[in-house]
């Protein structure tokens, strides 16, 4: 067999976190792989965390952050950076990741250069092109231009099956999956997790929070807080929460008047992702709008509220490991303390099956690759 040469492109702490189980199955099989990994800049700080713990060092770095940058800047800087490194590399497929910007534009590079593209974490939708934005448009413009497809569930599937997208499709769970086991094996042993977090009282039931997507600026961001801050002092003596805060000055100045100087909140700065982890393992529940989290939540037996009016993680609601509570501040207050008081309906949601996969998902998919490429 040829060896082909394989181009990682993405750009974001959750693309890295995705897609580096599959640039170390990759690495297993140099007879068969050429591989190259590739950083938009999307994320900086953030995504060279994961990339130095995983020890994954990126050939190329398109630098594209910069002050103020629009999605317009982003889109077209991108393209123009992407178009010159596809003309340096002639890679035999391009393997970009989800919804980000960095990933629409990496596909449509490759497709003007008419180099194949793989698509993983293919097929989500929330069936609202302004939610998450620009997230569901991006998917699905990459979902056209893609050549071969990565649903990580059956319902992702049926979703490109109804756009007509037919052909190479295949399921095969999420690599999320992969990276928080890989991450897990990784921290064992260590002692340096638990002694970073040695100001919470781990008797109590602590509560995990992240909140920092752009459709939560304003209006829902606050109420957001202000139903944390209600929790904090009804559950005063029970619960602590945390809450990493995003360094988006939108995100900051909300969640900072409204619940800093409370003793049972801990607004700290954005956390490694196996300080993520370790937190996650030990808290009670997760309350956020991220994606990313709906996934690895159920991976660790911890329910998740989705603290949004729409999500493209259908399956786990379906399943029951998430739950969707809008942004509204009496749901989300009645939500947690739902949990908070009542066990069994708190013992269901840990106890429903992870819809997510298993931990085999970049082993299924470079098997598939290697096939067809």
């Amino acid at each position: 067999m040829t060896m082909k040469k394989i181009l990682f492109l993405f750009g974001t702490r959750p693309e890295a976190i995705k897609m580096i189980p599959l640039i170390k199955e990759c690495e297993k099989h140099p007879h068969l792989w050429e591989l190259r990994v590739c950083v938009t800049g999307q994320h900086k700080e953030m995504l060279d965390q994961v990339l130095t713990f995983f020890e994954v060092k990126p050939h190329e770095n398109l630098a594209l952050m910069k002050p103020n940058q629009t999605l317009f800047d982003i889109t077209a800087d991108g393209l123009v950076k992407m178009a010159a490194l596809l003309e340096k590399e002639q890679p035999d497929l391009v393997m970009i990741h989800g919804d980000t910007t960095s990933a629409f534009t990496g596909a449509l590079a490759a497709f003007y250069k008419k180099i194949k593209i793989a698509h993983i974490e293919a097929g989500l939708r929330s069936g609202n092109k302004y939610s998450t934005f620009p997230e569901e448009i991006n998917r699905k413009m990459a979902g056209i231009i893609a050549d071969f497809h990565f649903a990580p569930t059956s319902n992702a599937r049926n979703n490109l099956l109804k756009e007509h997208i037919m052909e190479h499709v295949y399921v095969t769970g999420n690599t999320v999956i992969d990276a928080v086991l890989l991450t897990l094996e990784q921290m064992k042993g260590k002692e340096q997790y638990s002694a970073f977090f040695n100001f919470l009282d781990l008797r109590k039931k602590i509560i995990l929070i992240t909140g920092h997507r752009r459709e939560s600026f304003g209006k829902p961001l606050e109420e957001m807080c202000m139903a944390v801050k209600t929790l904090a002092e009804k559950y005063a003596s029970s619960v602590e929460i945390v809450y990493p805060v995003h360094l988006n000055p939108q995100v900051q100045e909300p969640v900072r008047r409204i619940l800093e100087n409370h003793e049972n909140i801990h607004l700290i700065a954005p956390l490694e992702y196996p300080y993520l982890l370790w937190l996650m393992q030990h808290c009670y529940l997760v309350l956020t709008d991220s994606g990313g989290l709906q996934e690895e939540g159920p991976a660790l037996k911890k329910p998740v509220l989705v603290m949004r009016d729409v999500t493209e993680r259908t399956e786990g609601i379906a399943a029951g490991t998430a739950t969707l509570v809008g942004t509204s501040r009496e749901k989300i207050e009645q939500a947690v303390s739902t949990l908070l008081e009542d066990d069994i309906i708190y013992q269901q949601m840990v106890n429903a099956i992870n819809p997510y996969g298993n931990g085999t998902s970049a082993r299924q998919i470079m098997e598939i690759l290697s096939e067809i490429v």
